[in-house]
């Protein structure tokens, strides 16, 4: 599960109670927060609590499975003196947790297991395996679930191994799996690559979050059926199995089409393209679980909705979903930053709060504690929100969840679409592509002022289409909390786009003149030295402080042995200049990728574009001749808060 990061909170946890010791929230964290609280559960000092699942038992007590291969039993979850109970220990990562019948299930690495307490003393004494796959050995064999079906099936999904790529070196690895109480296995799906998030909705369709990498241009959310392809082929390879849903092969996908998923899921008919993309490093850089909103109501005005964890980005995002001719599409908003880890895993309390667990070792994320178990309240007030955004052959309908100002809203210049793409490709991730704005002809907004109708010009099927709505203000004078949504447009009712088209924007390599990849022509006698700067896990370069003499002429060779995009940037003198530059950075917005994600700032001095896995560039520079302490630091949205050397200039 490769996970890609932002910055804002630096966390400590001190045992029990969880002391902080962090940067201020962000003003969207507090704003969020006058509707949604975020509360600590407290986690004794001795326990390692990473989430690795979540799950409440009929007597709502919380269970807890960890990565250190624990589960724990947690009584009274909902107090501020919770008590916690070893219930099973020396499993082997389960990243998954469920209960039923008065036991609980759970995925390890290498098999699906059932803990159960026979005599009634709060701890497991039978472990029983109901199914069991082969390891490779790879760290990169996690697996995730069950879910429960109806019928009592269980459904787990597992991760492709890592080889400088995702690799199925083991059977059935990047596949959805179905797998009876009796221990018989039947496949269902494949082109998974790191499926940490899974859900059935009310109809028992099934739904999975998957996170950027080789043939993933950006996260995304994909409807899975039987039979289905959702994009990486390493999966393939079990094809020829009997009982495998479909018959399609490695070699029939290209490794470079220059088309767009959805493109190519219209050459090959056992793909499915994905419902929703979280667009890398603006939404989300890491999602995974799926929660959806059945409270009825008690957790705010988005029933039916569906809520997204992100590790990265610790954070929590929304979607609307809607089914078009008969295809799953829909919108994705933020909902609530500022927790104190990475989110795995989401579940409801009995109280309709919902309990967030979280890890972070190896994989980082925005809220630096190693782990963390936090409920989200809602305090009854509604926000101003974009409730529900609606495709409509020529446009969008927006309902919002209070009466918006009509004289603002029924300006088309108060909206501004963009839509977007990514390539579907071997490499890992993929730059936004093929960007284009639209054009807001008219709106009509309702007579209550709950919707607006908004008439588009430039909607593209198979696109992202981001729309910002920053001046729309609700009838009480407030802001919309989150003012921009990205709908991924699959079909359109009646299955005809009667939207015009518009230009199309020219994104024709932005010039960056302080990325200097040759040696300047006034350099007679070559460089003064040579210096070579790798990575190391856990967003860090491999060096954390250098010293070198003023005005010397540096060759730096940035070589990027991670498994993740990254760059290099040199800022000039003080702390405040590289904090300045990694704000900017993620400022950037849809136009990151094209500028590398390096700001036009005087506080840059130099810098590498971005350097993919396994790949190097070199850059020149000139050490500036005032001595004092410069930074080098990667402004890959999320990576800049770690990721950094202290340049001493002597």
């Amino acid at each position: 599960m490769q996970k890609f990061y932002k910055i804002t909170i630096v966390v400590f946890i001190l045992g029990m109670g969880q002391s902080v010791l962090a940067q201020s929230p962000s003003e969207l964290a507090t704003r969020e927060a006058k509707f949604y609280k975020i509360v600590d559960v407290p986690i004794p000092d001795e326990i390692m609590l990473e989430v690795g699942g979540l799950v409440l038992t009929d007597e709502d007590k919380l269970g807890v499975s960890t990565r250190r291969g624990e589960v724990w039993l947690i009584d009274k979850p909902y107090s501020k003196k919770p008590i916690y109970k070893k219930f099973a220990s020396g499993l082997h990562e389960p990243l998954g947790l469920n209960f039923k019948d008065n036991s609980f299930y759970l995925s390890q690495r290498g098999e699906l297991t059932r803990l159960e307490d026979k005599n009634g003393d709060g701890k497991a004494d039978v472990y029983k395996t109901i199914y069991s796959w082969p390891l490779s050995g790879n760290y990169h064999d996690y697996s995730y679930g069950p879910k429960f079906k109806k019928n009592g099936n269980m459904l787990v999904t597992l991760n492709l191994s890592w080889i400088g790529h995702g690799a199925s070196l083991s059977k059935w690895r990047g596949w959805l799996l179905e797998i009876t109480p009796e221990g018989e296995m039947i496949p269902i799906a494949t082109g998974l690559r790191s499926p940490s998030g899974f859900e059935l909705n009310a109809d028992e369709e099934v739904f999975y979050t998957e996170n950027q990498g080789d043939w993933v241009g950006s996260g995304r959310m994909t409807h899975l059926e039987k039979g289905d392809f959702a994009g990486n082929p390493e999966g393939l390879v079990w094809t020829g199995e009997p009982n495998s849903p479909l018959k399609l092969k490695m070699e029939d996908i290209e490794k470079e089409s220059g088309l767009s998923l959805y493109e190519y899921s219209k050459k090959v008919p056992e793909m499915k393209a994905p419902a929703i993309w979280f667009p890398h490093t603006i939404l989300g850089i890491s999602t995974s679980d799926i929660l959806y909103d059945t409270t009825g109501g008690k957790f705010g005005p988005f029933e039916g909705q569906m809520f997204i964890g992100d590790q990265g980005h610790s954070k929590v995002m929304r979607v609307f979903m809607e089914k078009v001719n008969g295809v799953y599409q829909g919108a994705a908003f933020n909902f609530v930053e500022g927790f104190s880890s990475g989110i795995l895993r989401m579940i409801w309390g009995s109280d309709t709060s919902m309990f967030v667990g979280m890890t972070s070792r190896g994989w980082s994320s925005t809220g630096k504690a190693q782990f963390g178990l936090q409920r989200l309240v809602w305090n009854g007030k509604i926000p101003f929100e974009i409730k529900t955004m609606k495709a409509k052959d020529d446009g969008f309908e927006l309902e919002f969840t209070k009466p918006v100002n009509k004289a603002i809203a029924a300006k088309p210049e108060s909206y501004q679409i963009t839509s977007f793409n990514y390539k579907y490709h071997f490499n890992y991730g993929s730059p936004i592509v093929d960007q284009q704005k639209g054009l807001i002809k008219s709106v009509e907004v309702s007579e209550d002022g709950l919707t607006a109708r908004l008439v588009v010009d430039g909607m593209r099927l198979g696109f992202i289409h981001q729309l910002k709505a920053t001046n729309l203000k609700a009838t009480s004078g407030e802001k919309l909390l989150h003012d921009t949504g990205y709908y991924t447009l699959n079909e359109v009712p009646g299955g005809v786009l009667k939207s015009i088209p518009t230009e199309k924007m020219s994104f024709k390599g932005v010039v960056q003149e302080k990325r200097v990849n040759e040696m300047p022509l006034d350099w007679t006698n070559g460089a003064d030295q040579q210096i070579v700067i790798g990575t190391k896990p856990g967003l860090k370069y491999d060096v954390e402080e250098l010293t070198v003499k003023r005005g010397k002429r540096i060759e730096f060779t940035f070589n990027n042995n991670d498994d993740m995009l990254h760059n290099l940037v040199i800022t000039q003198k003080g702390k405040s200049a590289v904090d300045e530059v990694g704000e900017e950075a993620l400022k950037l917005g849809l136009d990151g990728a094209d500028l590398n994600y390096v700001p036009d700032s005087e506080l840059v001095m130099s810098h590498t574009g971005i350097v993919e896995p396994g790949s190097s560039e070199k850059i020149f520079f000139q050490i500036p001749w005032s001595p004092g302490e410069y930074w080098i630091v990667c402004t890959f949205p999320g990576h800049a808060a770690s990721m950094r050397i202290k340049l001493i200039v002597e």
